[in-house]
């Protein structure tokens, strides 16, 4: 009897934004990545013991992005965390007393108090600080797969002819993965499911055994597969690739009629921290500085007084309706595959779990538990055939903009692109001139690698696209592209400030094993 799988994929990704620096207000820049911990990785870690103390079989794919993975392993941003949930504790003690006359808002906020106390005990009483030890466990115990991806998640398309570039994305991400996790990969996530021919031969040159491209990517390859996204397929040097599924998270995140736009839910756009006065938010809004998310949201999407146990019975619902699609689309693609093994991949942002959909990781522990008809895999699971299953040249395409990254290279950020190109031509034309050296020069090279890697990321010309932080973004790129010149000119003139490289060095302590000669031409 034939087999059907569903592989859920989360993956999650941060921006290099970490500012430990007195005197600088970056609340707002710095709350990204708390809102994160809180509303989805905590969380996430949570439904994940509750599943295993209930027996309930479970397998989920992880994509923790080596940049998310060096701010949640950094004791100066831990420390921050706690701090901004020891602000939000003390603003719900007086949100008690403000809001006692309502009994519904004080509801709301009691449980929104409870939850940031239950946040501040877990991170550090019961994970000891220490988050990606858990997904490692879970990892252990063959709950989670776990999945690399690029080092500072560049969209790889526009490096597509440098591969010597792509090659240092792929080889710091994957040393930063048995850094922080100690297993080597069988499967390697694309940034935004960037693909474009040649991308296959690095990643399989590695060892990669497996990447998730977009439909078009499958469909629309000369070969178009018989088996559709439904099997895997793999590429003429046997990297297997899958294919995503397109209506996920489409049915979760469509607008007007995706699940979590529901009216029950909780509003993500109504927040205390917005709507009061500063004499009601008291020491929460610091004279000066900007204002920030509180996480004391008491509305629903219709504006009505959130009720807890609506929106609990509408996560249920929507699982159900959930499972039972994908269960649906199983079973007809079984039919098509004349009874082979059938697999479908669904790829949610972490984002949208907890964050932009507030009740998205109950979503996600609900439909874990609620298998019908198919079971839970990772890809890992479905290579038993790897080297007889049918070849394609995939189609180049991505999962951002219309299907070719456009949110990436448009009028708001195209000028990012020009300084990266011409970055990356130095750095490797560096790697290849200094090949043997140490000391400053090794100081100065690694250095140049690491703010060329920071400034590749691919959430600054998103952020610019969407509007979010343009000032900020542009300074951050900008300050990447002034590091990376001053290396550049120290090194041809044969002078450094020590002074100025060690203060860089700490200021931004990503990456400290990075070795610059990953940028070497490949002999």
């Amino acid at each position: 009897m034939s087999k059907k799988n569903l592989v859920l994929v989360i993956v999650g990704h941060q921006g290099y934004i970490r500012h430990i620096e007195d005197g600088a207000d970056f609340t707002a820049e710095n709350d990204l990545l708390f809102t994160s911990i809180s509303r989805t990785y905590l969380p996430l870690i949570n439904a994940f013991h509750r599943l295993d103390a209930d027996g309930v079989p479970f397998k989920v794919s992880l994509v923790l992005s080596p940049v998310l993975c060096s701010l949640l392993d950094d004791p100066m941003v831990q420390q921050q965390y706690i701090e901004w949930l020891e602000a939000r504790i003390a603003l719900g003690e007086r949100e008690l007393a403000r809001c006692k006359s309502d009994e519904a808002v004080y509801a709301n906020a009691l449980a929104t108090l409870n939850q940031f106390k239950k946040d501040l005990n877990d991170f550090c009483e019961v994970y000891n600080q220490n988050l990606l030890s858990q997904f490692a466990l879970f990892a252990h115990n063959g709950q989670l797969e776990l999945l690399a991806t690029a080092a500072s998640y560049a969209f790889f398309p526009h490096y597509a002819d440098m591969t010597e570039v792509l090659n240092a994305q792929v080889e710091a991400g994957l040393f930063s993965h048995r850094k922080y996790f100690g297993t080597a990969p069988e499967g390697f996530w694309l940034p935004y499911l960037g693909y474009a021919e040649g991308v296959e031969k690095v990643l399989r040159s590695y060892g990669v055994n497996y990447t998730i491209l977009d439909t078009r990517s499958i469909l629309f390859s000369a070969e178009s597969p018989e088996t559709g996204i439904f099997a895997p397929v793999r590429c003429h040097n046997s990297l297997v690739v899958f294919g995503r599924d397109k209506n996920c998270p489409a049915d979760i995140t469509a607008e007007e009629d995706g699940f979590m736009y529901n009216p029950v839910y909780r509003n993500p756009n109504r927040d205390i921290g917005f709507e009061l006065g500063a004499d009601e938010l008291g020491d929460f809004l610091t004279t000066g500085k900007a204002r920030v998310s509180s996480g004391y949201r008491y509305w629903a999407r219709d504006d009505k007084t959130y009720d807890e146990s609506r929106a609990a019975a509408q996560v249920t619902e929507d699982a159900k309706k959930f499972v039972a699609d994908r269960k649906k689309t199983l079973e007809q693609a079984e039919q098509y595959l004349n009874g082979k093994d059938a697999c479908l991949v669904c790829a949610l942002p972490a984002a949208t779990l907890g964050q932009d959909w507030m009740e998205g990781v109950s979503f996600l522990e609900q439909v874990l538990r609620s298998a019908d008809g198919f079971s839970f895999a990772g890809c890992a699971d479905l290579l038993d055939e790897q080297f007889s299953l049918p070849k394609i040249n995939p189609y180049p395409a991505a999962a951002i903009g219309i299907g070719n990254g456009e949110s990436l290279l448009d009028s708001s950020n195209n000028w990012m692109l020009l300084h990266l190109r011409k970055m990356c031509e130095r750095m490797v034309d560096l790697a290849g001139r200094f090949p043997d050296d140490s000391g400053l020069t090794v100081r100065l090279l690694n250095l140049g690698a690491k703010e060329l890697m920071i400034a590749q990321s691919g959430e600054w010309p998103l952020m610019l696209h969407e509007g979010r932080f343009p000032e900020y973004v542009t300074a951050r790129f900008k300050e990447s592209i002034a590091s990376f010149i001053a290396v550049f000119d120290s090194l041809g003139s044969n002078t450094v400030s020590t002074e100025w490289l060690t203060k860089m060095e700490h200021a931004h302590p990503l990456f400290p094993w990075i070795n610059y000669r990953i940028f070497s031409k490949k002999k």
